[in-house]
């Protein structure tokens, strides 16, 4: 029995197909966390068991590790928390006593890369990650973290921007080569770990696409793909701050934001070497030709 936690977010959607393609060839059965089933396409409904309510709530996740073997594990957006604490290891603490509980074999978590940098330890949301990993991997059981950079599907957050201006921002320097990683590379990446569960103990599992690019490479790329020039504007982290407390972030989460941004203009992703195996297939091309141009032109 493989869990899956967020199954209707960006990540576990994909996953959840994934797995609703491979997983019955393999004897699989799969279960699914989610506040409203109404959400799952009737048709993922009738193929999988439902666990209705929030994977932070301990009855739920009690009911849903009953029998599990591997948890897929995404701790999500909490835009009034208040604390990043609360919003990673004390969301994912009724979850860690449930793996124990339940003798889960195998999880697996979305967090960040990051681990062993300079800045690792003031780095917001990524230094929170790294804390609920440390929580998980304490359990004792067999625990691999996504070790992920920039999602490119993070873009599609500033389609409008892009289509009528063309301008899209951000707050690292233009000429910054960094990984970038499309959301599908990650979800592909773990269902192969929950599907093929001979791994053990604990470690990270990098995810950095493949190649290293600046702003104005994405904006050099973009205009191709869109015949239509696309320029990058670089704001301050100030103005960065003014625009997510404009969304009823709270302070903490706005913080952990601002944090995290300092922290990958002063090298965070830099960590870790890219490899045949920490690579991810899709190039940022690929995905503005797939994601990218038909939001643009929808």
């Amino acid at each position: 029995m493989i869990v899956i936690t967020a199954p209707t977010g960006r990540i576990g959607s994909r996953l959840l197909n994934i797995l609703l393609d491979e997983a019955p060839a393999r004897g699989e059965e799969l279960r699914v966390i989610v506040r409203d089933p109404g959400k799952l396409p009737d048709a993922v409904r009738a193929r999988v068991d439902v666990v209705t309510g929030s994977h932070g709530d301990a009855e739920v996740v009690d009911r849903a590790f009953s029998g599990a073997d591997a948890v897929f594990w995404l701790a999500p957006p909490s835009p009034r928390t208040p604390s990043l604490e609360a919003a990673y290891s004390g969301f994912t603490l009724p979850a860690a006593k449930a793996f124990t509980a339940h003798g889960v074999g195998h999880v697996v978590g979305v967090s960040a890369l990051g681990r062993g940098t300079p800045v690792a330890d003031r780095a917001g949301q990524v230094t929170a990650s790294l804390a609920m990993d440390d929580l998980i991997a304490h359990t004792g059981v067999a625990y691999r973290a996504l070790a992920n950079p920039t999602f490119m599907d993070n873009l599609l957050r500033q389609v409008a921007s892009i289509r009528d201006d063309g301008v899209f921002t951000d707050t690292v320097a233009a000429d910054r080569k960094a990984p970038a990683v499309a959301v599908s590379d990650i979800a592909a990446t773990a269902a192969g770990l929950l599907l093929d569960r001979s791994w053990t103990g604990t470690g990270e599992v990098p995810v950095l696409g493949p190649e290293d690019l600046s702003a104005n490479d994405m904006a050099r790329i973009m205009s191709d793909v869109l015949g239509r020039p696309v320029r990058y504007e670089r704001i301050t982290l100030d103005g960065f701050r003014a625009a997510l407390a404009g969304h009823g972030m709270s302070d903490a989460l706005v913080q952990g934001y601002v944090d995290m941004m300092r922290a990958k203009d002063e090298g965070l992703d830099d960590g870790v070497r890219r490899t045949p195996q920490t690579a991810s297939p899709t190039t940022f091309r690929a995905w503005c030709e797939e994601h990218l141009k038909p939001a643009v032109q929808a």
